[in-house]
């Protein structure tokens, strides 16, 4: 089977929304962002756009209620038209956004690019960013001249942007009269995207200034090479004891059963502990690093590492270095987001078995897993006149085109015959050329995307098994009440404080810091800003309800 070479999904590291999953557990107490200007309590609050489900093709195995994605063992035989005209007028529109693989070739080389910008009826000026410097550039954006601004940017979920809410209200465009209630019916492929993944992007101001890129529920997840797992007497229903023992029988020579020490398991969730916060019947916000339940993960983490059973450089490791580790059989497991599977099995194709783990149960207590922001990120457009407005819409309504269609097909693996072939069920196969101008080099997905299904070209039991891991887990996903919330003191010093508790969490792991640590730190973090977050948090959760 044809697919994207090792190489090149070792360098982009993860795709599909895989990219940054940072643990649980380092994230126990990270939020959402916000501002005093920006809060959503007191305000009148804009309706959600009106959902309206595309008509494309029946998957093979149905999506649930809870959550659960559909599933597509096969390619659908004819594709549909989305878009029923070319949005663009001709002219020139710069982009922005987050990249997790090596920079594109230039647009006179690359023939996706051209082919893309056809499609859309526009010029494309692509600014990528690689992960690890999205943080550090978007400050520098920002903070810089507001004419220069792309017209469209992604703001990616990945990290808290100091006063984020406050720059996207005051340069972006309030995109409320075009997509509030009905008036997204006007760009069909954006009422396409589910309620729960604007919810989940959430207001400013009481407004809608994005787009979301939609997600499934499962956050960071461990996958395993079961192999390993199995010989060493990984079984179902296990439990924490029984994981650490695994754990340290896997580990033997220059073989480690973990390959991150900035996470075990799932995180706080495998311990029940909350996701990031909790709350209470009373409208009260908890946050996760308050709870026990965190510390004793923190604890067990720390415990793992003690053992020996994670890789020595695990707390330095990159995340493309550890995949490389995984599939090289080094490490027995690897902790990312749940989409990295779109590229993992593939790649593992004669090299290991991934296999996705299942909590185990803490003190008799079934473990949860990690239920993710539903909204990847989201989408701004640059305060513009009306048309011009309209027609970025228009072109980001092309690119949220969702499975099954002609432009998905065009999006997501390029041209026929060019970056792709037909394998014999009808799935496009990777050409050589696909694998270097393929959607990780150059990535509009990450400015607008249709809502995710399961999917693995060729590979028709791996979405069974994925669907049925998922049907699993999702009813014990724990998730953060706080996702779509602003709160004015996490905008302000959020980043600050995520990093003073993550920082002693990996020291604690690490062994450089006594677990006693985390009571200071915590007491820090609350009397520093937790405390004044959570009251955020509960004011407008109370009107969001």
């Amino acid at each position: 089977m044809s697919h994207v070479s090792r190489r090149t999904v070792l360098r982009s590291a993860v795709t599909a929304g895989a990219a940054l999953s940072v643990p649980g557990l380092l994230t126990a107490c990270s939020t959402a962002s916000g501002d005093n200007d920006v809060s959503n309590t007191g305000k009148k609050l804009a309706p959600w756009p009106t959902y309206k489900p595309a008509a494309v093709a029946k998957p093979d195995l149905a999506a649930t209620t809870e959550g659960v994605q559909p599933g597509y063992t096969s390619y659908p035989a004819s594709l549909t038209t989305s878009v029923a005209r070319t949005p663009g007028d001709g002219s020139t529109i710069k982009v922005m956004s987050v990249s997790f693989g090596p920079p594109p070739k230039a647009e006179a080389q690359n023939q996706y690019w051209k082919a893309v910008e056809k499609a859309l009826g526009v010029k494309i000026e692509y600014t990528v960013i690689p992960q690890t410097d999205y943080q550090k550039k978007m400050a520098t954006v920002m903070a810089g001249d507001p004419d220069s601004l792309p017209d469209i940017i992604n703001m990616f979920a990945g990290y808290t942007l100091p006063r984020e809410a406050q720059f996207v209200q005051k340069l972006g465009e309030d995109l409320t009269p075009h997509l509030s209630g009905d008036a997204v019916t006007d760009y069909p492929n954006l009422a396409n995207l589910p309620t729960h993944a604007w919810h989940d992007m959430g207001r400013i101001g009481g407004r809608i200034y994005g787009i979301p890129l939609e997600r499934p529920v499962p956050g960071s997840t461990l996958y395993l090479n079961q192999t390993m797992f199995t010989d060493a007497g990984m079984k179902d229903g296990w439990t924490s004891e029984d994981f650490a023992a695994v754990a340290k029988k896997a580990t033997a020579g220059k073989k480690y059963a973990l390959g991150a020490a900035t996470g075990s398991m799932f995180g706080n969730a495998v311990h029940n502990a909350p996701n990031g916060w909790s709350v209470d019947s009373r409208g009260t916000f908890h946050a996760a690093c308050t709870d026990e339940r965190w510390k004793a993960a923190v604890a067990f983490q720390a415990q793992l590492r003690k053992n020996g059973s994670y890789h020595p450089d695990a707390t330095s490791l990159s995340t493309p270095d550890l995949q490389t580790l995984f599939l090289n059989g080094t490490v027995g497991s690897l902790q990312n987001g749940f989409g990295a599977y779109t590229t993992l099995f593939a790649d593992a194709e004669g090299l290991i078995t991934p296999a996705l783990a299942l909590p185990y149960s803490v003190d008799g207590t079934p473990g949860g897993v990690v239920g993710a922001r539903r909204s990847f990120g989201y989408t701004i457009l640059k305060k513009a006149k009306k048309e011009r407005i309209q027609l970025l819409l228009r072109v980001l309504d092309y690119l949220a085109a969702p499975f099954g269609t002609k432009e998905y097909e065009l999006l997501h693996y390029g041209v026929e015959g060019v970056h792709f072939t037909r394998g014999k069920d009808g799935s496009p196969q990777a050409t050589k050329l696909g694998e270097v101008e393929n959607i990780t080099n150059l990535p509009f997905r990450y400015l607008a995307e249709g809502p995710q299904v399961l999917f693995v070209p060729g590979m028709p039991e791996v979405v069974r098994t994925l669907h049925a891991w998922q049907q699993k887990v999702v009813p014990v996903a724990i998730r953060n009440p706080a996702f779509g919330l602003q709160s004015p003191t996490n905008t302000a010093q959020g980043a600050t404080l995520d990093a003073l508790l993550n920082d002693t969490v990996t020291a604690v792991v690490a062994g450089r810091s006594p677990l006693s640590e985390l009571d200071s730190v915590v007491k820090n973090w609350r009397s520093r800003g937790g405390d004044k977050m959570a009251e955020e948090y509960a004011a407008e959760h109370a009107q969001n309800t």
